[in-house]
């Protein structure tokens, strides 16, 4: 490392940390504007607001707009340096241009191992206190009934059992229509039926109201109805629960081991959670793509000065974040695999950021 890859990492840091500073501002006063009602009904106090929800916002809003720093600091600080013609005097002085972009490549691995180990563990505990403090005080207001209320669940609890139940309320935990199905060799033998079902808080199982249970042996069957009746079965409320927030709140590992369990009842919506499991490696790779190009873009010493920089600059980054979207939602909401989607974007300015270099001046 030499005295012009310090200086230029130095440039790199500190623009960073400025564009990080000024975007939170003003992140924070376009969403405290919009929910000071919801502030004045929680009647919390403006310390509390701090510490239960942008103790938490703060660094979500990092996470998401990391990438976007990265890119404008990059932008700024080398047009910068283009317009006083630093870039000029430096290549005249024998570094190569391969020799000037290593810098940047030190800087953009720097920022995208910072993040990728920020998305894995740090960013989901964040995430955690905000979505708490959204879903409390501020999501309720559009719930009438304070419950958690959905159609229908269908779930493989093992290799040979299924069970179903409708309108499950996460606020009583309570379900209605439910039902168990056990097979063998692919015949039905055992089929299990009741009008609700409840989680019991004391034996830590499911109680069954108005069970009608029917065991199929070859030519028979064996019909047996109960009042009620408790089992025990593989997944507690906290698993029917549908959290529009639980991918961001999990850890890698724990979204990970999620998937897995959510693929074994064959759940609906994991490609959601893949997609999110694939994005946190992603994200990072693409930190260290927009660090090259903007190096690369905003190298160039033109006409139009920084203003024409950061206007490339920011229509490279909205075109970024559009394709980014359109993927995750052919994913979600299509047969687009999580992997693909998660990573369209990177392979698409890969080859943009090639062309780039190929085509400036050296």
């Amino acid at each position: 490392m030499k005295k012009l890859d310090w200086y230029i990492l130095r440039k790199f840091v500190s623009t960073f940390f400025f564009c990080m500073l000024l975007f939170t501002v003003i992140a924070v006063a376009v969403d405290s504007s919009e929910k000071t009602d919801d502030f004045v009904m929680s009647g919390l106090s403006t310390r509390q607001i701090i510490l239960h929800y942008y103790i938490g916002f703060v660094p979500y809003i990092w996470g998401l707009l990391f990438p976007l720093f990265v890119f404008i600091a990059v932008i700024f600080f080398t047009s910068k340096m283009a317009i006083r013609s630093e870039i000029i005097a430096t290549l005249a002085c024998g570094v190569t241009y391969n020799r000037w972009l290593r810098t940047y490549l030190v800087g953009g691995v720097f920022f995208a191992v910072v993040l990728w180990l920020a998305a894995r563990y740090v960013l989901p505990r964040a995430n955690a206190i905000r979505s708490d403090f959204q879903a409390t005080y501020i999501d309720k207001h559009s719930d009438n009934n304070g419950g958690d209320h959905n159609n229908s669940y269908y779930l493989r609890t093992d290799s040979n059992s299924y069970i179903g139940l409708k309108n499950f309320d996460t606020a009583s935990k309570t379900g209605y229509t439910f039902f168990l199905n056990r097979l063998s060799g692919g015949k039905l033998v055992y089929n299990l039926r009741a009008e609700s079902i409840r989680w019991d808080t004391a034996h830590r199982n499911w109680k069954l109201l108005n069970v009608t249970e029917r065991q199929v042996e070859r030519m028979k069957e064996v019909i047996t109805q109960r009042p009620e009746q408790n089992i025990s079965l593989s997944f507690t409320p906290e698993a029917l629960r549908r959290d529009a927030y639980l991918k961001d709140n999990l850890t890698t590992p724990e979204l990970v081991a999620y998937i897995k369990a959510e693929e074994l009842r064959g759940s609906e919506g994991v490609n959601t959670l893949k997609v999110e499991r694939y994005r946190r490696t992603a994200t990072p790779f693409s930190v260290l793509l927009l660090t090259m190009i903007g190096a690369i873009v905003a190298g160039r010493k033109t006409r139009g000065g920084s203003g024409f920089h950061l206007a490339i600059g920011i229509i490279i980054a909205v075109t970024f974040i559009l394709f980014e979207r359109f993927s995750s939602v052919f994913s979600v909401k299509g047969n687009l695999h999580p992997f693909i989607a998660a990573w369209i974007p990177n392979t698409l300015f890969l080859f943009i950021g090639i062309w780039l270099y190929r085509k400036a001046p050296k």
